[in-house]
């Protein structure tokens, strides 16, 4: 045997597999033509065993390769990109010590040069024949992907089958973005060792790729054919945070140049809604052009998961059949720059669908939808000062909680408590799905914790929103039961611990690739169950404070409806807080807070009034910046009025957005602390 997990030459379900793909073949169809440009020198056999050096120059004839790995780089959509990838024809992708220092070689010149980086590994793991110095050569590769990583700079990972053993165990899971193709076989331990060591065989259906991204493991399941439309995508954001490195060799067409000239959306994305059919699991898996929502949309297109799949394929095929966000950075409708906009609503800004690219979006300034004037900023790019906003007060001249008060700036009448409340309950309300659907290009939805948990309570993605690269998470609203009215705390999709540890996951990518943080607070209250007790939902909720409060990263937060309890706190502490009008922010659901006052959900509106819950309180209080209206028109009648809403909202996000990351980090997060500090506060 060769690699640690060497399987038979089956897919994961036990079918015989049609031939892979070689590295050469799928570097081949992942780099721009003519651009790949190998890094690797020449490796002698230097081994004194004859049987392992016969084995090592039949595997260099069948390949043409001297080594099982191959590293170098290429242009993915104009886009410098190192890579590195196993070749499973050569001793079977197995890891010695000339392909350890490879690897790692490979990656510390990306690292020097600033390049992301994306791996594709195929390989049974350690390589026998070298033992236990080749088994450590996994912990240098892991430490370089480390180092890698702390440079702030993207790693991307393609899982191909089979990826086993002490691969998997490290380079192999350590990406920020990981996806794998169809039906791989993908275990620490493969079938054929667990099979020696136990005398039967693995439990089918378990080591496969769709199994994995079901449990929050992998992010996508995605075909060779698509995989470099996709990293182009995933690239387009999470390079934003990072220096352009320099030029290297190869043709350049442009940081954001494209195969074929202007570009509409990836070229994964250029089928349409046939294309989220066949992969709804993939990162950014969706539809592109003229700003429609696909069509349909299976829960499991492709290769075939488990049967009767599970939430996590669900909720990435929804976001992918929802998410019409295949717009190329940049462009708005058109062709024409948004038209400026004061504190009110801004007609015709229906998101950038269609126009030509007008630069990096990286530079999330003028002539972009939500930048500049046309989303409330001050001509040098900052926002209005805290108190100057589309509806915003230095004060309170209301007391918590009261009715029909105008609002001093726009002479909106605030509503009550029981208004918004009731308001924010409503089944058709827009949540954050549809946020990144209307206002958001570029969209690549993450699965889970990427550590073998999902929850359905919370949506991770990578997104531009208003034009601005940034992580979103945000809860994920679920409509309500059928016949359910707005008299209650509504059904929701309830949060769990394991939703945030994605949230934290979110974090974590922000921090790592200083990339803006957008967080959408829209839920009904945190899961209340043994199962949320046992898996530390208090003690997670506490980590992701601690986190928001101390992230390197810009940050801020949408108050987009419900805010009730933990579950919407460990998402707040952001630089800076948006609201939507209707939305509200309480300890407990107010049928709660009334059953504790009053033994009794009847005075729940009116226990709400007196917290101070609404928008408008918490803008009195400075918990909230900015608020952004809704008009009736807006976002309550006809299918397509609230676009108008989210639109306005998401040229908003991506104006404060980018106006944070201008800010000098030390002084914004001094700010944040400071902000903190003073709540509750006389002001």
């Amino acid at each position: 045997m060769t690699g640690t997990n060497s399987p038979r030459a089956t897919g994961a379900t036990g079918a015989p597999r049609a031939s892979r793909p070689s590295a050469r073949e799928l570097i081949e169809a992942i780099v721009d033509p003519g651009g790949w440009h190998g890094w690797d020198e020449p490796v002698e056999i230097t081994t004194d065993d004859p049987e392992y050096r016969a084995d090592l120059e039949r595997a260099r004839e069948r390949t043409g390769l001297d080594e099982s790995v191959i590293t170098g780089e290429g242009r993915i959509e104009g886009r410098r990109v190192a890579l590195i990838a196993c070749e499973f024809r050569f001793l079977a992708g197995s890891i010695g010590v000339a392909a350890g220092e490879r690897l790692v070689r490979a990656v510390e010149r990306a690292t020097a040069e600033r390049l992301p980086l994306l791996a594709a590994p195929a390989s049974g793991g350690t390589r026998m024949q070298e033992g236990t110095v080749a088994f450590l050569q996994m912990v240098k590769v892991a430490a370089a992907i480390t180092d890698h990583k702390a440079a702030g700079l993207p790693y991307l990972v393609h899982l191909r089958h089979p990826t086993t053993g002490g691969v998997l165990a490290s380079w192999g899971s350590l990406g920020h973005v990981t996806a794998a193709e169809p039906g791989a076989l993908i275990g620490f331990m493969g079938p054929r060792v667990h099979e020696a060591l136990y005398g039967e065989e693995f439990p089918p259906g378990v080591q496969n790729a769709e199994n994995l991204m079901n449990h929050g493991l992998i992010d996508a399941v995605l075909p060779h054919s698509r995989l470099s439309g996709v990293a182009a995508r995933v690239l387009r954001v999470l390079c934003a945070g990072t220096p352009a490195p320099a030029s290297g060799p190869g043709p350049v067409a442009g940081e954001h140049g494209r195969r074929g000239g202007a570009v509409s959306g990836p070229a994964a994305a250029g089928a349409g809604a046939g294309a989220a059919e066949a992969d709804p699991g993939a990162p950014g898996d969706v539809p592109g052009g003229g700003g429609s929502s696909a069509g349909g949309g299976s829960e499991r297109g492709g290769a075939a998961g488990p049967a009767g799949g599970v939430s996590a394929a669900r909720d990435q095929a929804a976001l992918a059949a929802s998410a019409g966000a295949g717009g190329a950075p940049g462009g708005v409708e058109g062709g024409a720059s948004a038209p400026a906009s004061g504190p009110g609503p801004v007609a015709g800004e229906h998101g950038r669908r269609g126009g030509a690219v007008s630069g990096p979006a990286e530079a999330g300034a003028a002539g972009r939808p939500g930048s500049g004037a046309s989303a409330g900023l001050a001509p040098g790019g900052a926002p209005e000062a805290p108190g100057g906003s589309m509806t915003s007060a230095p004060g309170a001249p209301w007391a918590p909680g009261a009715s029909g008060v105008p609002d001093e700036d726009t002479e909106a009448v605030v509503p009550s408590a029981e208004v918004s409340i009731r308001a924010s309950r409503r089944v058709e309300r827009p949540g954050v799905r549809d946020l990144l659907r209307v206002a958001a290009d570029d969209v690549s939805p993450l699965s889970g914790t990427g550590a073998g948990e999902h929850d359905p309570g919370l949506l991770l993605a990578l997104a531009r929103v208003g034009g601005t690269p940034c992580v979103v998470l945000g809860h994920n609203r679920r409509s309500a039961r059928k016949g359910e009215t707005a008299e209650g705390p509504g059904e929701g999709q309830a949060l769990g611990p394991a939703g945030l540890r994605t949230a934290r996951r979110g974090m974590r990518i922000a921090a790592e690739l200083g990339l803006p943080l957008l967080t959408v607070i829209d839920t009904a209250g945190a899961a209340l169950s043994r199962e949320a007790e046992e898996g530390g939902l208090a003690a997670e909720i506490a980590r992701c404070l601690a986190d928001m409060v101390t992230l390197p990263a810009p940050t801020l937060c949408l108050l987009l409806g419900q805010g009730a309890g933990g579950a919407a706190l460990a998402l707040l502490p952001a630089d800076r807080v948006v609201a939507a009008r209707h939305a509200w922010l309480s300890p407990l659901p107010p049928e709660g807070a009334s059953a504790i006052l009053h033994r009794t959900t009847e005075r729940a509106y009116e226990v709400a009034a007196r917290q101070g819950v609404r928008s408008a309180d918490l803008l009195a209080q400075g918990i909230v910046d900015r608020i952004v209206e809704e008009d009736a028109s807006e976002a309550a009648e006809g299918p397509g009025a609230p676009d108008i809403f989210l639109s306005r909202l998401g040229q908003l996000l991506g104006a404060e957005l980018a106006a944070l990351r201008a800010q000098d980090p030390d002084e914004r997060l001094a700010a944040r602390r400071a902000r903190h500090r003073r709540i509750g506060l006389p002001r």
